[in-house]
């Protein structure tokens, strides 16, 4: 697999300077955790789960989260369950299927280990477990069961602990908590493959929902927790972890938010692309600024509950060529030393040293995302990857 391997080859060679790379579930974990790109979740529920997920894998789909917990109720586990169970099998058995990376995110520590047991060999198909409300205590028991798993099925298996209890967000118990987290995933260190953050779940302890026209930074008592986050678990010193952006809970019928048309109007016709640009920027303005400020603030991926989400997240994710040249430059070998030099586009200056963490960490994304050619940019991206 591989981000925009959906569009044509010839498509990708206009579009990219340098393609993303491909890769496969048993990739290095290092590479895996800057891949997932825009996770996409779905209820256990459905009940073309199967056809759902190829659906959206041909899509560009990269990594998807098949849930048994919020998104289903409480009476409806156990026939998600059997659900899940039966259309992973069946996935299992088509010999051409080729499904994105695959997560199931459990209630309880005992799930795991089960719905390994009943997946027989179609666990092959799993990359692993999604961990709810993740603490040290909760924490613990889930990792535990993780690891016995892996061990029972032969098959690596990763976590990804959702960051979203209130402990985690109250300010008299946050730094206690932050700290339990972090000398929990320390220990499980080689299972634990991303933090996600579960913003929804910090709204709801204090009754707030965003708007469609702000952002998760705009909430402040949302945003301090965020930065508190990627504070303690993100650093760039080889003690941090990949830490996914939140969902983003608004979306319109994918057709009307893309679909270029042509209009009639009294003072101009407007163009199909110049149509296309201008829903863009209307109807995913909140999403694209939120998609720009997780990697401000140091995020890299999001939670997604729509596929419309998936694309635009992706597009903001390839390494523009002027990043490029920039990380390229300050991290070449005659510049071990230091200094600062004027950039190869010449609007900033480079400094070797303040930057190099920057310039490693954009170059790995660029190997998974790709550089874009000079003249391409997001509307082009996003524009080549939409469902013909």
């Amino acid at each position: 697999m591989r981000h925009f391997g959906h569009i044509a080859p010839e498509v990708r060679e206009r579009l990219f300077h340098r393609e993303p790379c491909a890769f496969t579930a048993d990739s290095p974990p290092q590479l895996l955790a800057v891949a997932l790109g825009a996770t996409l979740y779905s209820p256990a529920t459905r009940p073309r789960l199967a056809d759902d997920i190829l659906k959206q894998a041909s899509r560009g789909v990269i990594s998807m989260v098949i849930c048994l917990e919020d998104s289903i109720g409480d009476a409806d586990v156990v026939a998600a369950e059997e659900n899940l169970i039966r259309h992973v099998v069946d996935l299992a058995g088509r010999p051409d299927a080729e499904p994105p990376l695959l997560f199931i995110r459990v209630r309880t520590p005992g799930q795991i280990p089960d719905l390994a047991r009943r997946l027989g060999p179609a666990i092959r198909l799993l990359s692993g477990f999604v961990l709810p409300k993740f603490t040290e205590e909760r924490g613990v028991p889930f990792l535990e069961s993780l690891a016995a798993a892996e061990v029972a099925t032969g098959r690596r298996l990763f976590a990804m602990p959702v960051l979203e209890s209130p402990q985690l967000l109250y300010l008299e118990s946050r730094a206690e908590v932050l700290a339990g987290i972090a000398r929990t995933v320390d220990k499980y260190r080689e299972r634990v493959l991303a933090l996600r953050l579960g913003v929804t779940d910090f709204c709801s302890a204090y009754a707030l929902r965003r708007p469609p026209h702000m952002t998760a930074y705009d909430v402040q008592i949302v945003a301090s927790v965020i930065a508190d986050v990627v504070n303690h678990l993100g650093r760039a010193d080889g003690t941090g972890f990949t830490v996914t952006g939140p969902v983003w809970e608004y979306f319109r019928v994918q057709e009307r938010m893309f679909k270029p048309q042509l209009r009639q109007s009294p003072f101009l016709q407007v163009r199909a692309e110049e149509l296309r640009q201008a829903l863009i920027e209307h109807d995913l303005d909140g999403l694209l600024r939120e998609i720009e400020l997780d990697r401000a603030n140091g995020l890299l991926g999001k939670t997604c509950i729509h596929p419309s989400h998936v694309l635009p997240v992706h597009a903001l994710s390839v390494v523009s060529h002027e990043e490029f040249s920039d990380a390229q430059d300050i991290l070449r070998p005659e510049r071990d030393g230091g200094g600062v030099m004027r950039s190869a586009y010449t609007n900033k200056m480079n400094e070797v040293k303040p930057h190099r963490a920057w310039a490693e960490r954009t170059l790995r994304r660029a190997e998974v995302f790709g550089v874009a050619r000079e003249d391409v940019g997001f509307v082009e991206l996003l524009s080549a990857g939409l469902p013909q």
